[in-house]
C-alpha cells in the first residue's frame, strides 16, 4: 500500500526500481502504479521483522507473508472481514511479476512465486439506484460547520465529489479511465469527453449531457484551481487536497465519505466502489429501453459478451 512507511535504503531503492522496470517493459499505466503499490507492503512487512537487506527477499519469505499476513489480514476498506480472493490474486500477481524482475534485472537468484490463484466464486453485484444516485449528489452539499478543512474548501470538495459521480456514473467510465483523466480530454463545446486511457489501450468518445457537463464545468473553473494552490505541474483532472493528480484510493474514500451522508442504511450496506457506479448506469439504460449495442459502445466494450452480465442485473431487479 502506497501510504505505509517503508524506510530502508535498500527497500526504497528496489520499489522505485521495480516501478522504472515496469514502465520501460511496457505495462500498462495501472499496472504501473498499482503493483509496486502491493509490493510495499511486502517490504513493509519484511521491515517490521527486522529484515532490510536484499537477501533477505526469498520465495519463502513472500510465502510466509501471504500465508501468514495477507491470508488473515483485516479489510481496511471496509473495516471488518478479511480482504477478498480477488485481492488476493493481485498480490499474487504482483508477487510473481516481483520475482521476476529480480530474476531477470540480475538483483538475485530467486525461484518463482508458484503459489495458485484463491478460487473466485461469482457473487452478486451490487447496483446503485437511481434514487439513491440523487442521494449522493444531494449528500455532496452537505457540510460541516466543525470540519477542519472548513465551509468554503468544503463546498470545492463537494464540487469534486459532484464532477467524480458524474464521471465515474454520467459517463460510465472505468475507475482507470477516470484517474487518468486530463482537462484536456474534456470537450465542452461538443459535449464529450476523449477517453485516451482505456481498457487494452482503446480510445473512445463518450458522450455527457448537459447536467453533468455543468457539474464538471463547475468543478474545473471554480474549484481545481484552489485545490491545485499554483501547482502547475499536473493537468490530471482530479487533483486531490494535496495539491497532485488524486489516485482511485481517494476518489473512493470520497465516495464512502457520500454514502455515510445519506444516512441511508440500504445503500451503506451496499459494497460500492467507483465501478459500482459503472455497473449502475449501464444497468439503468438498459432498464430505459438502450440497446446492448449503444451500451457496449458507451462502456468500451469489445464485444457485447461483457455487456450481457446487465440483462441478468436487470432480470435480477425484476
Amino acid at each position: 500500500m502506497k501510504r505505509l512507511p517503508v524506510t530502508a535504503p535498500a527497500w526504497l531503492y528496489i520499489e522505485r526500481s521495480f516501478k522504472e522496470w515496469l514502465e520501460i517493459t511496457g505495462y500498462a499505466t495501472q499496472t504501473v502504479y498499482g503493483m509496486p503499490n502491493h509490493v510495499r507492503e511486502f517490504l513493509y512487512y519484511m521491515e517490521t521483522k527486522g529484515k532490510t537487506q536484499l537477501h533477505d527477499i526469498t520465495i519463502e519469505a513472500m510465502k510466509d507473508y501471504y500465508h501468514n499476513h495477507l491470508k488473515g489480514r483485516k479489510n481496511y476498506l471496509h473495516k471488518c472481514g478479511s480482504i477478498s480472493n480477488g485481492h488476493l490474486n493481485k498480490q499474487q500477481q504482483a508477487l510473481r511479476k516481483f520475482a521476476e524482475y529480480l530474476r531477470q534485472t540480475g538483483k538475485l537468484t530467486i525461484g518463482k512465486f508458484d503459489l495458485r490463484n484463491e478460487e473466485i466464486t461469482n457473487k452478486k453485484i451490487d447496483v446503485v439506484t437511481i434514487e439513491e444516485i440523487k442521494q449522493l449528489y444531494a449528500a455532496s452539499y452537505i457540510y460541516n460547520d466543525g470540519d477542519i478543512w472548513g465551509v468554503a474548501n468544503q463546498e470545492r470538495i463537494g464540487m469534486r465529489d459532484r464532477a467524480m459521480i458524474s464521471i465515474f456514473y454520467g459517463c460510465g467510465l472505468r475507475r482507470n479511465e477516470g484517474v487518468q483523466l486530463m482537462v484536456d480530454d474534456i470537450h465542452f463545446e461538443k459535449q464529450y469527453i476523449h477517453v485516451k486511457a482505456g481498457k487494452n489501450y482503446k480510445e473512445r468518445l463518450v458522450p455527457i449531457n448537459k447536467t453533468n457537463l455543468q457539474y464538471i464545468q463547475d468543478y474545473l473553473y471554480d474549484a481545481r484551481p484552489f485545490l491545485l494552490k499554483g501547482n502547475r505541474n499536473t493537468e490530471a483532472f482530479f487533483i486531490s487536497a494535496k495539491s497532485c493528480k488524486a489516485d482511485g484510493y481517494s476518489l473512493l474514500l470520497r465516495l464512502k465519505v457520500l454514502i455515510n451522508k445519506t444516512g441511508n442504511t440500504v445503500l451503506q450496506q451496499k459494497e460500492v466502489g467507483l465501478h459500482t457506479l459503472r455497473h449502475s448506469i449501464a444497468t439503468h439504460l438498459l432498464q430505459s429501453g438502450v440497446s446492448l449495442e449503444n451500451i457496449a459502445k458507451f462502456l468500451g466494450h469489445a464485444s457485447l459478451e461483457s455487456t450481457q452480465i446487465y440483462t441478468h442485473l436487470v432480470n435480477e431487479e425484476l
